[in-house]
């Protein structure tokens, strides 16, 4: 059996480059829920990027009315991806949250867009 990262001879496979600075990932940016607070970021080619650290307000499709009103989040009662991302309150794509308006699931990457934009689920 050949063993992880080696050649069959058994010699170690080695690298010819360390990463450059923009094939290396960026930070993870969890959202919380609490009073607004965003960060501009700096992105290549001079752009300044708005990303989101605490929320306290969503932008809440009714797929019914087709009206959008922002709502505020009361709680996060689940994320499918990790049910301990729920317990921490912390708002992603895919969480569903208690709003004022009801209960709906985001729809965008907070974390990357600088707001909340959700759908009421039925």
């Amino acid at each position: 059996m050949q063993r992880l990262g080696r050649k069959i001879s058994g010699g170690k496979y080695k690298k010819f480059r360390k990463k450059k600075l923009y094939e290396l990932p960026g930070k993870p940016r969890p959202v919380r829920l609490g009073a607004e607070k965003r960060k501009m970021l700096k992105g290549r080619s001079g752009i300044l990027k708005s990303v989101l650290l605490t929320a306290e307000k969503a932008y809440v499709l009714d797929k019914k009315t087709g009206k959008i009103k922002a709502a505020k989040i009361k709680t996060v009662l689940e994320t499918p991806s990790n049910q301990f991302l729920a317990r921490a309150n912390l708002l992603m794509k895919g969480a569903i949250i208690d709003t004022e308006a009801g209960k709906a699931r985001i729809t965008n990457r907070p974390g990357q867009e600088g707001k909340i934009q959700a759908v009421l689920v039925d």
